[in-house]
């Protein structure tokens, strides 16, 4: 399909298409949209940004528009599922303006975060569409304000967050609520294997589409990994909106706090940067992402649980501030720039202990993403020291320090508890030094400067303690 007009839409439709200057769907919308006016279920895979919503938005009103039916007290004729307010906004919106020359149309939004009684009364007299959040649309149907035996299309839009943030229980709830004879339509970015399991139990001889290869990156995406000390980020994020021709830019926190935290950082060093995450009201998110979307606000931190909402043209850049412990998370953060056929850049910093992280992004995506390394010499000189045996080399005061940390909490935190798991198990070194010493159980915290030869608490000058006899280590394990 190389137009809308080739797909058969009503007229009303394709004239608010045109007056959103749609002229080309998207692979995605070429590929739904005629399986979908057929009446079959689908699974469509494709990343954030491509068309989705259109893609299943634009069928649902044409079947509204040549399958007139008034819809009865309480209910919908179509459930959409999203996992975010924000999310879950832009849908009905999107329902709104291609729909805007239809008459009538009711289209109601479910979600959290603002007074239920308002949503309650929306629901009286029954809508054609109804957009939720599954928390709150299973508060309205406890409060029996809302029946769902009436829903002839389903649709579940993100579904892999919803695995992440924990609905799939409440989806099965809702799902149990609904007519079998239905029709559902299934979109996510990724398909883990429980959201298979959970497509195979919905759909019914599903027809697949996918657009981009599981959990691929958009081509049109420069991805960069800075390398960095944990404590040097809040001053490497501050250089980068220095140094980069930024337009939007969206910084990503893993959580609430750190969001907050990095707001006062940039507010303090003259940055206008706005947070958006669970902790926010409604109108306060909502005032957020339209000063983003206008151009008033032009830093957004958000969390992960916000990404999905925020669709917005013109975002530049992508700044993984925390790199994403689920390597998917990183296809739908970077996923926010390069909208709409623009060019964006995606940086992320990465300190030592999110390496692993990067590992797992790197070997998902398949791709090694560049890198610089802005890792201070002191960091990266330390580094092996964590896995350092004593042995030839004593004069180092800080491997003591050390060995005397990994010595107090390897075992039980306890140094009087301690003499029991070494006995009968010595360290095949120094099996003969440990046999012969005293029993009072004391855990070693310190080690002797010469040959690494382990020596008792009394043998450290500073932590003597006068007015008693010096302790023995007997049965304990050499230090490794």
């Amino acid at each position: 399909m190389t137009s809308f007009n080739d797909f058969g839409l009503a007229e009303p439709i394709l004239r608010a298409l045109a007056e959103e200057k749609y002229v080309t769907p998207t692979p995605i919308q070429a590929q739904t949209v005629p399986i979908v006016l057929q009446g079959r279920d689908v699974i469509g895979i494709a990343q954030t940004g491509t068309g989705k919503t259109a893609a299943f938005a634009l069928p649902i009103l044409n079947h509204i528009f040549t399958k007139r039916m008034r819809p009865e007290r309480k209910s919908c004729r179509v459930l959409v599922l999203s996992p975010t307010r924000e999310l879950s906004g832009q849908i009905a919106d999107s329902f709104r303006a291609y729909g805007r020359h239809m008459r009538p149309l009711a289209i109601e939004l479910a979600i959290g975060g603002v007074p239920i009684n308002r949503q309650v009364r929306g629901m009286n007299h029954g809508v054609e569409v109804l957009v939720a959040t599954p928390g709150r649309l299973l508060d309205l149907v406890n409060q029996r304000a809302v029946t769902l035996n009436q829903v002839e299309i389903l649709v579940l839009d993100e579904a892999d967050r919803m695995l992440d943030m924990g609905f799939i229980n409440d989806i099965r709830k809702i799902v149990a609520m609904l007519r079998k004879q239905r029709q559902t339509l299934f979109f996510s970015a990724t398909m883990p294997g429980e959201i298979t399991k959970l497509a195979d139990a919905m759909l019914t001889n599903p027809e697949r589409v996918a657009v981009t290869p599981q959990a691929s990156t958009v081509d049109r995406i420069e991805q960069r990994v800075i390398l960095t000390d944990k404590a040097a980020k809040p001053a490497l994020l501050v250089d980068v909106l220095k140094t980069e021709t930024t337009d939007r830019v969206l910084v990503f926190s893993r959580t609430k706090h750190g969001a907050d935290k990095i707001v006062r950082h940039l507010q303090k060093s003259g940055y206008g940067a706005e947070a958006i995450h669970g902790n926010k009201s409604q109108n306060q998110r909502e005032r957020v992402l339209a000063d983003f979307r206008n151009g008033k606000l032009r830093i957004l931190i958000a969390t992960d649980i916000a990404a999905r909402g925020i669709d917005v043209d013109g975002v530049s850049h992508v700044i993984n501030y925390d790199l994403p412990n689920i390597p998917e998370s990183y296809v739908h953060r970077i996923g926010r720039t390069a909208r709409a056929g623009a060019d964006g850049i995606a940086i992320s910093f990465c300190d030592h202990e999110e390496m692993a992280y990067l590992r797992d992004i790197q070997r998902m995506i398949r791709i090694t993403i560049p890198s610089t390394d802005n890792r201070t010499g002191v960091r990266a000189e330390s580094r092996p020291a964590e896995h350092h045996r004593p042995g030839g080399n004593g004069q180092n005061r800080p491997n003591r320090g050390r060995q005397q940390q990994r010595g107090h909490g390897s075992g039980n935190g306890s140094g009087g508890n301690r003499h029991n798991s070494g006995n009968g198990q010595p360290h095949r070194q120094n099996r003969g030094a440990q046999a012969g010493n005293g029993q009072n159980g004391q855990t070693p915290r310190a080690e002797a400067a010469q040959g690494g030869e382990p020596a008792g608490i009394g043998s450290v000058p500073f932590l003597k303690r006068g007015n008693e006899p010096r302790r023995n280590n007997a049965g304990h394990r050499a230090p490794r």
